[in-house]
């Protein structure tokens, strides 16, 4: 038997994605969002109002990265969603974290974080329906620590997921099949 909850937000897992880009000053602006996706192969979509500093700083440099969110930094991963850099100047220094200077675009790569995709803007849309940010993939990097020769080990990046239902986090890194080709033990 099945029961009516009261969530609506009922995806699981959703992506913890750590949003970077420079403010005016050349300081840097970290936002965790939860609503963001790859629309295709090279564009990411992200769906922030654009009440968040973040956006704002996207549509004035032009670019930002997304970073996936490890459980070995969830503290920081979270606090960047519980503090807003509209209220909080010093946000991503309280933090304790470092950055580097994409070569591809103009914004910070969070060094502690294990994957970076290095984006440039592309359009916001907004409206009812709208998508909010999106951008183009220019570039991933992946810390070596997460790499098995010349492939990302999911296992190795222990990533976290956001759960809606009870509002935690999780994280994700057993291989349990394997895709395009588990399935096809069912054709006939």
């Amino acid at each position: 038997m099945r029961k009516n909850i009261k969530t609506t937000e009922g995806i699981f897992p959703m992506p913890v994605l750590m949003v970077a880009t420079y403010n005016e000053d050349k300081s840097v602006d970290v936002m965790n969002a939860a609503w963001g996706t790859m629309v295709d192969r090279q564009h990411v979509v992200l769906n922030l109002t654009e009440t968040h500093k973040t956006v704002k700083n996207i549509k004035e440099r032009k670019a930002f990265t997304v970073s996936i969110a490890d459980s070995k930094h969830v503290v920081e991963a979270d606090y960047f969603g519980v503090v807003s850099g509209n209220n909080t100047s010093n946000k991503f220094e309280n933090s304790k974290l470092t950055v580097t200077k994409s070569e591809n675009v103009d914004a910070p790569i969070i060094n502690e974080f294990p994957i970076c995709l290095e984006c440039e803007y592309i359009e916001y849309q907004d409206g009812q329906y709208g998508c909010g940010v999106i951008g183009k993939v220019v570039n991933v990097t992946a810390d070596e620590s997460v790499m098995n020769g010349d492939n990302v080990d999911i296992s190795l990046v222990d990533a976290i997921a956001f759960d809606p239902y009870t509002q935690g986090y999780y994280k994700v890194n057993e291989r349990v099949g394997n895709a395009f080709k588990d399935g096809l033990q069912l054709k006939k």
